[in-house]
């Protein structure tokens, strides 16, 4: 297969594998993409890595999935695309570390907190805005809670807010919080992972993911089916998704007050 929307390179004597979101500026996370790094991580899977390293060109690293492939008639397969994925993330030979730098965003966010790791600079935001357009982050429904916290997780997914690098870092998301993104994630390889055993490394990352054995076994088949089977029988899930289409404020359905 031929990469067109992402590169995978081997370095380090091809004990790293270097997988980058090449579609900047957005770096939209789309089916098409979506699929290229299926295959990418499915390239890694028989190798002796000592780390995965998951970065985008451009200033930013995304501005999420694809809106369009969200209408009622593409969201399943989006959906179970995208899930698909990061259950090869939970699966990795490797400790999987995202680079982080500018807005990372939706779906962009929730490739990344699949990860193991993040490393960003300090122009980094992280947000989950998807309640804006009237529907919710599935993935990130169940992976927040576990990397932050039930309470600032509820802040991030209902508000649809962005937190800086520092407040990620604060939060426990963000691992390393770098002025140079690139000298600081060659300086952590260097210390931290290519001195290790790979083999070691790739049972260290199946205990170190246990906690997120429920997360695919149940919680994301249970988020699925809450968005597919009840937001979208709403107006409003539709609704959103054409307004931001069409660069027009939503027209939100107003329920008849119940009688006394």
């Amino acid at each position: 297969m031929t990469f067109q929307k992402i590169r995978l390179e081997f370095t380090h004597e091809e004990r790293v594998a270097r997988i980058t979101l090449a579609s900047p500026k957005a770096n939209i996370l789309d089916r098409a993409m979506i699929r290229e790094l299926a295959t990418a991580f499915s390239r890694c899977a028989g190798r002796a890595l000592n780390a995965i390293v998951v970065d985008a060109d451009g200033p930013h690293f995304s501005f999420g999935a694809s809106v369009q492939e969200h209408l009622p008639s593409q969201i399943a397969g989006t959906l179970q695309a995208l899930h698909a994925l990061l259950k090869q993330i939970y699966e990795a030979p490797a400790p999987v570390i995202a680079a982080v730098r500018g807005q990372c965003l939706g779906g962009g966010f929730e490739l990344v907190l699949a990860c193991d790791l993040v490393i960003c600079d300090k122009t980094t935001q992280f947000a989950s805005p998807e309640i804006k357009l009237g529907v919710f982050a599935p993935a990130a429904s169940a992976f927040l809670p576990i990397r932050i916290g039930q309470a600032a997780a509820s802040r991030l997914l209902l508000t649809g807010t962005a937190i800086s690098a520092q407040e990620a870092s604060r939060l426990g998301l963000v691992a390393r919080l770098a002025d140079d993104l690139d000298a600081e994630l060659e300086q952590w390889l260097q210390s931290d992972f290519l001195s290790r055993s790979p083999s070691s490394l790739k049972f260290a990352c199946r205990a170190a993911r246990l906690p997120l054995r429920r997360v695919f076994e149940q919680e994301l088949p249970e988020l699925e089916a809450l968005y597919l089977r009840d937001l979208m029988a709403t107006a409003d899930a539709e609704e959103g998704i054409r307004a931001f289409l069409e660069k027009r404020a939503p027209h939100w359905n107003k329920p008849a007050l119940a009688e006394k």
